[in-house]
């Protein structure tokens, strides 16, 4: 029989990795280079901090590997609430970060790329390369937000199992619902209306910082309620 206050503790330690990892790789490695608009400062952008924005592509790695033992780990705490249900919840965690979201880091890795490849500079003219650089930025994004609708379903289905589990705060399972509509407004809101990115990046931006760094600080003080 496995403690269900060690595994807690360990989600916990784990979630905050994919926080700090998943967090520099977004608001770091990324958004410090790119420029909406504008290929050439972008192209620069990334030349200039191409470490960087390596670093930025092994931290995401890092957060995506990490979700995997995250999704187990969460099945096991929750599977005695209702076990289909937990299982659900973990394959669409599977898919958004350790699928979607890994798979999407090719983007990332051809932006820079296109801009260093010897062969390219030498068919392609520097504006040519900067506007198929921002392409892959822009591309990646878009599949950043992709994955955003199987996370925010997960973290629906997390949200329910934590209120109805007695190892746990309903108070926990609401801000993950709350978190859960903040991915899913993004998600949906960016295809339907681009022009108001922003204000649904504020929208998942905070209800995320509600849900997850909660949950996360929670686990790894309590670990689980007996």
């Amino acid at each position: 029989m496995y403690n269900e206050k060690k595994i807690g503790r360990i989600t916990g330690l784990l979630y905050l990795i994919v926080i700090c990892c998943a967090g520099f790789a977004q608001g770091v490695a990324r958004e410090t280079v790119f420029i909406a608009g504008d290929a050439i400062a972008t192209a620069n952008n990334i030349l200039a901090n191409s470490a960087l924005f390596k670093w930025g592509l092994v931290t995401d790695l890092i957060a995506f590997s990490t979700d995997i033992a995250i999704s187990v780990l969460l099945y096991l705490l929750l599977k005695s609430v209702n076990k289909p249900l937990a299982l659900i919840m973990a394959c669409f965690r599977l898919i958004a970060h350790p699928g979607v979201a890994t798979a999407n880091l090719l983007n990332h890795a051809a932006a820079l790329n296109v801009l260093e490849s010897d062969g390219l500079a030498s068919q392609f003219s520097q504006i040519q390369l900067s506007e198929l650089s921002l392409f892959f930025m822009e591309a990646h994004h878009l599949g950043y937000i992709l994955a955003g609708v199987a996370f925010g379903i997960h973290c629906l289905l997390l949200g329910y199992l934590l209120m109805k589990s007695v190892h746990f705060p309903t108070l926990l399972g609401i801000f993950m619902i709350g978190a859960s509509f903040g991915y899913l407004i993004e998600s949906f809101g960016f295809i339907l209306y681009p022009e108001h990115k922003v204000i649904f990046g504020w929208i998942v931006g905070l209800s995320a910082a509600l849900g997850e760094v909660t949950l996360c600080i929670w686990l790894m003080i309590k670990g689980s309620k007996e």
